[in-house]
Formats: structure tokens, sequence, C-alpha cells
């Protein structure tokens, strides 16, 4: 492998999950392509990560699938390419992980996504998450 050798935990119907920071770090290093999933409204209010490609799984309102997802993701990855999905919490990049498995693609999901769980005040941000970690992001 490379120097930022892989960690990673073995999923079914995908590559498996990686934790933000080693999302990050395969980013930094070229070694993967940082797919958000999350909808368009979701990177505009809650804010994204400088760099990563916004492909939605689903839309707002109504969260619709996206049928061109197949087609952005496609054109988003290089053949042979990694990439890794970030959504809210990890769950919808799960979903896009075993897609892009079946598109031929290596795909890892992002463990706790950009906000991270609820707490139990139904707060996200204070329980993981990719901005928890202190990782780039922004806010428009």
């Amino acid at each position: 492998m490379t120097a930022t050798e892989p960690r990673f935990s073995p999923a079914e119907g995908y590559a498996g999950d990686v934790t933000p920071q080693q999302a990050w770090q395969w980013v930094q290093a070229g070694e993967a392509v940082l797919i958000d999933v999350r909808s368009d409204a979701e990177r505009e209010w809650v804010g994204m990560v400088p760099g990563a490609v916004p492909v939605a799984w689903k839309q707002w309102p109504g969260m619709a699938m996206n049928a061109a997802f197949d087609a952005q993701l496609l054109a988003a990855v290089p053949p042979g390419g990694r990439a890794v999905m970030l959504c809210r919490s990890g769950v919808r990049s799960i979903a896009a992980a075993r897609r892009a498995t079946e598109l031929g693609i290596e795909a890892f999901n992002i463990l706790e996504g950009f906000e991270g769980d609820a707490d139990a005040d139904g707060h996200r941000g204070r329980r993981g998450g990719w901005r928890f970690h202190g990782l780039p992001w922004r806010q428009n």
C-alpha cells in the first residue's frame, strides 16, 4: 500500500468504514476522492468540506433519489480510484458506498458523517462527526 496504510473496518457490500481522520488523510495524500452525498440544501445550510465533490444521494425537498447519481459519481472518481463517502451521520453514505461498489469503485463510508449522532437533547455536532474532529469545513 502507501504511506498512509489503510485502517478500516470491512463491511458488507462496500470496501469498509473509515474514521473521518483516515478519510482526510487519504484525501490529502491524493489516495481518495471525497464525495459529499448530502443534499445541496444540507451543504449550503450546515456546511461543506472544501474540495469535496457534491454528488447528492437524495435531494431536498422530499429526499427523492438523485437520478444522475451514477453518472456524477463516475465522472468524479477516476477508473481504479477510491472514494470516501460523507453524509450527515454516516447512514446515507453506506447506501451510496454500496452503489459505488456496484459501479466498480472502491468505496468507503465515513463513520459519524459530517455532523455525528444526535445527543440526548437532539443536537448534532457534539458526539462525533467531521466538524467535531476539527477537520476542514466552511459555511456559506
